[in-house]
């Protein structure tokens, strides 16, 4: 077993004072700022998943908790992404497919929506909610049927802001197996959201919906563009020609 001590003296170890100033003012943690009062070790990316791919799947819930919670931005992630890779080790696979999994993909989706307000920062949510959330939506629960969607309806609803996006960022998921209908359905309760953060996330997963299914980001464009931020619409279309990009721009 590898304990939330092991894991957090692993990434102590290799904290860095001058990127943890870098990482401090790019997540926004200032007085007023969206990541207010969070705090850094100081880690690249790179380095936190060399600490989950040794700890994967020997870190039970209860210390992954512990990891939750922590005052550090980086054991934060560390937790979230050790979830991530229990979620993906019970997903059914041609071979193995047993309701025991399925306990699991609950127990670990139950959990992390449990838990899901300690990812306080886009990256934690990001990195985590589609392979967690956006995976269990997709596969039976141990009762034969599937979760309920409105599950994404309800964080849509919450008044934290990190709920909200998970709300719609867990959608990834979903749209890569072309079921757009959810992401549409979220966008429509996001469209008039204030915050940056939510306003980019809409339109990153709309432009997702559109990169495999062109026709369908038009026909939502064609009834939502008027109700948009200019946020939301550069992000829906940018991958789209700069032609058509002038077009929806002059339209919006």
């Amino acid at each position: 077993m590898v304990t939330a001590d092991d894991i957090i003296a692993a990434l102590y170890s290799m904290r860095d004072e001058r990127q943890r100033d870098m990482l401090a003012r790019f997540f926004k943690t200032g007085p007023g700022q969206y990541g207010e009062g969070d705090r850094f070790l100081g880690l690249k990316c790179p380095q936190t998943r060399q600490v989950v791919r040794e700890a994967r799947r020997q870190t039970p819930l209860t210390e992954i908790e512990r990891l939750l919670y922590s005052e550090w931005h980086e054991v934060r992630l560390c937790g979230f992404l050790l979830l991530v890779e229990e979620m993906l080790a019970a997903l059914p696979t041609r071979r193995r497919n047993t309701p025991e999994m399925a306990l699991r993909r609950n127990e670990v989706a139950r959990f992390y929506l449990c838990h899901a307000r300690q990812a306080n920062n886009w990256d934690l949510v990001d990195m985590s909610c589609p392979k967690v959330l956006g995976h269990w939506l997709l596969y039976p629960l141990p009762d034969g049927t599937l979760p309920p969607r409105d599950l994404l309806d309800r964080l849509a609803g919450s008044t934290c802001l990190w709920e909200q996006r998970i709300a719609i960022v867990t959608n990834w998921t979903l749209i890569r197996q072309d079921q757009y209908a959810d992401t549409l359905r979220i966008a429509d309760r996001l469209l008039p959201h204030p915050h940056d953060l939510i306003r980019k996330a809409v339109g990153w997963m709309l432009r997702e919906v559109g990169k495999r299914d062109r026709a369908t980001l038009e026909a939502y464009l064609e009834a939502h563009v008027r109700d948009m931020s200019r946020t939301t619409l550069r992000y829906a279309i940018e991958k789209m020609s700069g032609p058509d990009r002038l077009y929806w721009m002059q339209k919006g």
